[in-house]
């Protein structure tokens, strides 16, 4: 049975088996038919990907011509009905709208990501095309699609009717819910913290906000944003469990036809809903055609190790290549620094292509088997001229990416810029990691460059909770990397975790570039924490939630090749943590690291799949692990 909302439970071990019963039957599902019910006055369509996964419901009322939408899964209540609709400067497309008919299809896609949960995708979803007009002839369609994991609309509009003054569209959650709510910042940096849907302060939150309902857990969510549009918060009135859809932008410019980001609704149980990548699913595909430089990978981060100094100093930066090079970490990342004037910092030096010392570094690494990645100002790359310099340049030199800083914005202008970096950071061949930015809403599929998103209260922030960290898997991180840069050892008493649970968010934590934030001194004197980041990769075949709840704790098990690695973080007192191993048939050599009494301590044991094993957990502890197959003579899952 699903995990019940609210209570701390591990994972069924029938997920899989009925993730794939979901799959055969959205294969053989019939799609939506309209029903009209005339006491009721309204007409009423609804779409499913199947008998047990979520249903959306879209009523139109006859009497006032207002579309709503609802969603519920096995009988239960997700989403009440929430009002649907869009307005322009021509046209009113909330109310007076008259049914003019439907379209279904059957959306069936394969596609390879990169980065994220698993590299290979299959996607399945029915969808259905309402078509609606308005009294002078305006037209509208509605587009909802259903699939296993999710429910999700947009809104399609012919061109003509001018730009787009702002939507109606919000979701009505039962009061009583419980929220995970993150408030909303431009950089996407807020903390998570939980209430009720109705009991949530007035103010706006982050749209990546997930609720427990009886019909199971629901993360809303935003896809194929680009600057055709502007980027989605939720405004919140505290004592209703009404969510609204404010869009970063007054006016949105619209001088053609018009498809909208989708309104999406990740649903199911809580497994379900950490391991979706429904998302991306509903993401165009990508427009890289040669995606063969594209490397994830682990990278010795700079800044949180050395700060100003180091950004500046071409003999620093040969020393954490050296030790990147002797961990075999196949990047080492430059922060901010390299290219200003050494005499005046946040200031950009006018030679710096002359002057810059970045060619030899990266000269220097590419001999050791290193590739260098470099921190740049959102500013610097503004103008199309700015990017004809700054990027043939890197790319002359051999750096293999950038991590571009401070959009902080979701405006339509900013999402036009987004659109312009990355083709042509696709087109010089260096992957991308954003900070201060927007969060990845189907964007790593469209552009596989995209590494890793910032868009998270991540490690540099010394306002995090236990808490916190243990909400983030189940909210920032279901929708796209994410770059928190774990393994800050050296960050004692301005982190609230301890150094298992730091060693166990490098597993917990997905990016496709994951950025460790320590100094090599902090690795040193934990051999075990440095041994372990030498075997964790940044690329994954499988993602499965082992066990876990909001707030609360979260255990995730990712699988590379035929070694699955194992995170688990913690928020509050000590104790002992019970862990199903729901990894596979067949007996696991498990290889765990956890908080001792004198620091980190590593213990092996040989189990079955399905079995469950103990871990004592200090407060606001965790673990990290490495389970293989084993058979006599296999004694470590390290390679």
């Amino acid at each position: 049975m699903p995990s019940q909302p609210g209570k701390r439970s591990p994972v069924s071990r029938t997920a899989a088996a009925l993730c794939a019963a979901l799959v055969a039957a959205l294969l053989t599902a019939v799609p939506a038919r309209a029903e009209h019910d005339i006491g009721q006055r309204e007409h009423v369509w609804a779409v499913s990907a199947a008998a047990h996964a979520p249903r959306a419901r879209v009523s139109l009322d006859d009497t006032t011509g207002a579309l709503s939408l609802s969603v519920s899964r096995g009988g239960r209540t997700v989403i009440e009905p929430s009002p649907v609709g869009i307005v322009t400067e021509r046209s009113d497309f909330s109310q007076g709208l008259r049914f003019l008919h439907l379209k279904d299809r059957l959306v069936s896609e394969r596609y390879r990501t990169k980065s994220g949960k698993r590299l290979e995708r299959r996607v399945l979803m029915n969808e259905t095309r309402l078509s609606f007009a308005t009294a002078a002839g305006a037209r509208l369609d509605l587009v909802v699609r259903a699939a296993a994991d999710g429910v999700a609309y947009r809104y399609v509009l012919p061109a003509g009717y001018g730009d787009v003054l702002g939507e109606t569209s919000a979701f009505n959650l039962p009061p009583d819910a419980s929220a995970w709510l993150g408030a909303y910042r431009v950089d996407n940096e807020g903390q998570f913290a939980q209430y009720t849907a109705a009991t949530a302060p007035t103010r706006e939150y982050s749209d990546q906000a997930l609720f427990a309902t009886d019909g199971g857990y629901t993360l809303l969510a935003e896809s194929d944003l680009t600057g055709t549009y502007s980027g989605a918060r939720l405004a919140h009135d505290q004592g209703t469990g009404t969510y609204r859809i404010k869009l970063a932008d007054d006016r949105i410019h619209a001088d053609g036809p018009l498809a909208t980001p989708w309104r999406a609704m990740v649903t199911g149980d809580l497994a379900t809903v950490t391991r979706s990548t429904f998302t991306d699913d509903l993401a165009p595909a990508s427009r890289v055609a040669d995606a063969s430089w594209i490397r994830p990978g682990t990278v010795l981060w700079t800044w949180l190790a050395g700060g100003r100094a180091a950004g500046q100093s071409l003999g620093a930066q040969k020393a954490y290549v050296d030790y990147a090079a002797a961990r075999h970490w196949p990047y080492e990342a430059v922060d901010a620094g390299w290219y200003f004037k050494t005499d005046a910092w946040d200031t950009t030096d006018p030679d710096w292509q002359k002057n810059s010392w970045m060619p030899q570094l990266v000269d220097y690494a590419r001999a050791k088997g290193v590739g260098i990645i470099v921190w740049i100002h959102q500013r610097d790359l503004d103008t199309p001229e700015e990017r004809s310099q700054w990027l043939p340049t890197l790319e002359r030199w051999g750096v293999k990416g950038v991590k571009v800083d401070f959009m902080n914005s979701e405006a339509q202008s900013m999402l036009q810029w987004y659109d312009a970096v990355l083709a042509d950071t696709a087109a010089h061949h260096l992957m991308v990691d954003f900070h201060g930015s927007t969060v990845p809403k189907g964007i790593q599929r469209t552009w596989p460059q995209v590494m890793t998103m910032e868009g998270v209260g991540g490690e540099e922030k010394r306002t995090n909770s236990a808490g916190h960290l243990t909400t983030l898997p189940f909210t920032r991180n279901v929708i796209g990397s994410m770059d928190f840069t774990p393994g800050g050892f050296q960050r004692v008493g301005l982190r609230p975790n301890s150094d298992a649970a730091e060693v166990g968010l490098t597993v917990a934590y997905e990016s496709g570039l994951q950025m460790f934030a320590g100094t090599p001194e902090s690795y040193d004197t934990r051999p075990l924490a440095r041994d372990f980041l030498d075997q964790v990769p940044a690329a994954w075949d499988d993602t499965r939630l082992l066990a876990g709840h909001p707030g609360q704790d979260a255990v995730l098990a990712r699988r590379s090749g035929d070694r699955w690695f194992l995170g688990g973080v913690y928020a509050g007192v000590a104790h002992t943590a019970d862990v199903p191993l729901s990894i596979g048939r067949g007996r696991w050599l498990v290889e765990t690291v956890r908080d001792g009494a004198d620091g980190l301590v590593q213990e092996r044991q040989v189990l079955r799949g399905g079995d469950t094993f103990s871990v004592d957990v200090v407060a606001n502890g965790g673990f990290a692990g490495i389970a293989c197959p084993w058979r006599p003579g296999v004694t470590t899952c390290y390679r």
